[in-house]
């Protein structure tokens, strides 16, 4: 809350301001502007502002909070691989895991997420670390609400994650019944995502051990094209419907 409320007074410094309906800023007062647009007109200008890049990371966070703007977090993105890169990883991960934990919607973090960081190879190892892939153990101990709430929101968009990178975190993360609804989704994604990655037998073994609901969607048809050994749906184009026939 206190970032978001930085965040608003920064907007009014640049003249920017809330209104019934939308944002105004005071270069055109009589034009209604989204969060969206006040994201792409100024979320950009945090990183030039004169103040050290932590402070940067934690005001650009708190602008992601006010808008809830997935440009918001191309703006962070771009500011860590630009020529005053990278951003101080503790402040730049905090922020991230701090957002996943928290009891309000996370979309656009977990999208950032899966299509900048999961998506690119050069940055997926450690990105997913960072949000999950260390804190694992203590997820599964610990058990905490707000730890579980994180753990799920990573899981369930790290499709595009290498299968050596997350498999180890699968394997932990599968002690906990409360993780195997995100895990099912994770191992789906998995399958399904452009990019997504996964060793149908090491995936299939994981699948086994998920205390599912027996009529959960698309369980069997999961089940069958991993014990047929197909990795991804866009190298065997044909074998998820054929796994949807074979399933009715």
């Amino acid at each position: 809350m206190q970032a978001e409320q930085t965040a608003r007074r920064w907007l009014a410094d640049q003249g920017v301001s809330q209104v019934r309906g939308g944002w105004v800023s005071d270069e055109e007062p009589d034009v209604l502007l989204t969060a969206n647009q006040v994201a792409h007109s100024w979320a950009g200008d945090v990183f030039a502002e004169d103040v050290d890049a932590a402070d940067q990371v934690r005001l650009a966070f708190g602008l992601l909070d006010l808008l809830d703007e997935y440009w918001v977090t191309c703006e962070i993105r771009f500011a860590n691989e630009g020529a005053e890169g990278p951003l101080p990883a503790d402040v730049l991960w905090d922020g991230y895991r701090q957002r996943l934990e928290a009891d309000r919607d996370a979309e656009a973090v977990t999208y950032s997420l899966w299509v900048d960081w999961f998506e690119d190879h050069v940055t997926s190892a450690s990105a997913f670390a960072e949000v999950l892939g260390t804190d694992i153990d203590r997820v599964v101990v610990e058990r905490s609400e707000a730890l579980l709430r994180r753990a799920r929101r990573v899981l369930e968009c790290s499709g595009p994650v290498r299968w050596a990178v997350k498999e180890p975190t699968y394997r932990t993360a599968v002690r906990l019944p409360a993780l195997h609804p995100a895990l099912f989704r994770g191992l789906l994604t998995s399958f399904h995502d452009v990019y997504g990655d996964l060793e149908p037998a090491d995936a299939l073994a994981l699948l086994d051990r998920l205390d599912l609901h027996t009529d959960t969607l698309h369980l069997a048809e999961l089940r069958h094209v991993l014990a047929a050994g197909h990795r991804n749906h866009y190298r065997s184009p044909g074998a998820w419907d054929d796994a949807v026939r074979s399933c009715s």
